[in-house]
């Protein structure tokens, strides 16, 4: 059996989205989801792997065309996180700076909180990156150390696609993964405690 899923001008997290409910319609077979950009082909194929399916992709004319084979040995659920399981908190980090008020300080107040967040124990689950946040995750961000010292002990470092897009700076990426809505909802849900900052 086989599905098509035609998610070409949709924007994140609808092709993820698309392809989960054809998941779920599907017992075992063939999905091809068809995107035409990068950050959903990538999303589209980490969900994939995460639901333990096999999954490749051709490129024709600009557009990605992702085969995923689900067999009922699988077991691919799409309900899975796709990362740890819950248990630890999860931090949603909305902007490059910590506070309201001053931005100097809110840049200070991050890197601190950054810091002192290697030292706790347990480590979070997650850090989420959205909107301006996506900043710290990037070429010459005053916190990169930190991030990677925290992805290099297990802390998973995921930043929205969309924002990095909104805000060219997807080649510019340093520390961790491009993710979706629909990942950072999941992780969200899934977490013991979830924190925005």
């Amino acid at each position: 059996m086989s599905i098509e899923v035609d998610a070409r001008g949709l924007a994140c997290p609808q092709p993820v989205i698309a392809t989960k409910k054809a998941l779920d319609e599907l017992p075992d077979g063939v999905i091809t989801t068809i995107v035409d950009n990068t950050i959903a082909k990538e999303n589209v194929l980490k969900f994939a792997v995460a639901n333990n399916c096999g999954a490749s992709v051709e490129e024709k004319n600009g557009q990605y065309y992702i085969k995923i084979t689900k067999s009922a040995a699988s077991n691919g659920s799409a309900e899975r996180s796709e990362t740890a399981p819950a248990g630890q908190a999860v931090y949603l980090i909305t902007k490059n700076t910590l506070g309201h008020g001053n931005e100097e300080l809110g840049g200070v107040l991050m890197k601190s909180f950054l810091h002192t967040l290697l030292e706790i124990k347990p480590l979070p689950r997650a850090l989420l990156f959205i909107n301006s946040g996506v900043y710290l995750t990037t070429d010459n961000s005053p916190v990169l150390d930190h991030l990677k010292s925290l992805a290099g002990q297990g802390v998973q470092i995921l930043s929205c696609g969309t924002c990095l897009d909104y805000f060219s700076l997807k080649n510019h990426l340093a520390v961790g993964e491009i993710t979706n809505m629909y990942t950072i909802l999941a992780e969200l849900n899934g977490a013991a405690t979830a924190i925005t900052l």
